[in-house]
């Protein structure tokens, strides 16, 4: 990670933990918005005026939270506004870094070799670590947002007058009920499934496990009265929100993470929901099986071997 903006050595996972061996994740650090006048967000303290070709977007598509940008881009139809660079799926011993894997791609903005030399560009003195994913303003020369749930809100609604298109993602009269859900699937399952596989003692670990499949076994049932979406007719970004982590969930999560009572493909509503999300225009070109699982695959500590499953079959 970054101290005072110097690189520190080795980032493992188990070293965001707190004394009762539970994954803890990282606050994220730059929380400013893209308006459509510039104006300043609900976070921060500086605002950003949506412009086309103004923006980039930095992801992973091994990470489930950059992955939910990238997909909101998609959805809105942004892919000719805000353009991208892609990391390789396997952490180096300086984090991420750019190319060398089928599909990552070099920093197309500075040709930089690791994501923490952007964070150091923004921010000289940051401590830290560099993550993903990151939405950068090319004419600043910073990072706006490095938070995916701001940056879900921002992509569905700044650049409306720039000729974005899609479902609104936050209807208002959905909202109270997005919020709610959206908490929910974050600690019991999105983040749920990181407790269990970076768990450190066998009660912590078990405590995941529980949360884990228990919401799985609810969506599973709010599912089968044939709704298409989470919250009925509309997507919503709810259903972006639980489609990362589902989509990983065979691949990396049900074996590597320990999270093995059942796969995916062994609850049907919840597998022909996922099967529906990925035929949306623009969603099944974020998703990269082979990326996730070399990806995953590669944590040592959780895989010292490095060897990576031959299986699932794509989507």
């Amino acid at each position: 990670m970054l101290v005072n903006g110097k690189w520190q050595g080795d980032w493992s996972p188990n070293d965001d933990k707190d004394t009762d061996g539970e994954f803890v994740r990282q606050t994220s650090s730059f929380r400013n918005w893209i308006t459509p006048d510039g104006s300043a967000g609900p976070t921060g303290g500086d605002g950003f005026k949506a412009e086309p070709g103004r923006y980039h977007l930095y992801v992973a598509y091994i990470c489930p939270w950059a992955s939910r940008a990238l997909m909101v881009r998609a959805l809105k139809n942004l892919e000719s506004l805000i353009s991208v660079s892609v990391l390789n799926p396997q952490l180096t011993d300086q984090g991420w870094a750019f190319k060398g894997f089928p599909g990552a791609t070099q920093d197309h903005i500075y040709g930089l070799t690791y994501m923490h030399e952007l964070y150091t560009k923004a921010d000289p003195e940051f401590t830290g670590r560099a993550t993903v994913p990151v939405l950068w303003d090319k004419q600043r020369e910073t990072i706006v947002n490095n938070e995916s749930a701001d940056i879900l809100r921002m992509l569905n609604t700044a650049f409306e007058e720039q000729g974005a298109a899609g479902p609104d993602l936050y209807p208002q009269d959905l909202a109270s009920d997005i919020d709610a859900l959206n908490k929910r699937l974050y600690e019991n399952l999105n983040n749920g499934v990181y407790q269990a596989g970076f768990a450190t003692r066998q009660v912590v670990y078990e405590e995941a496990y529980t949360k884990v499949f228990a919401t799985l076994d609810d969506l599973e049932a709010r599912l089968a009265d044939g709704r298409p979406f989470l919250l009925g007719e509309q997507l919503t970004e709810t259903d972006v929100r639980l489609f990362v982590t589902l989509i990983r969930f065979d691949a990396a999560y049900h074996g590597l993470f320990k999270c093995n009572r059942n796969t995916l493909r062994a609850m049907p509503h919840l597998m022909a929901y996922t099967q529906r999300i990925v035929a949306l225009p623009g969603v099944r070109e974020t998703v990269h099986i082979d990326h996730i699982k070399a990806g995953y695959y590669s944590i040592k500590e959780l895989n010292p071997r490095g060897l990576i499953p031959l299986g699932p079959e794509d989507y």
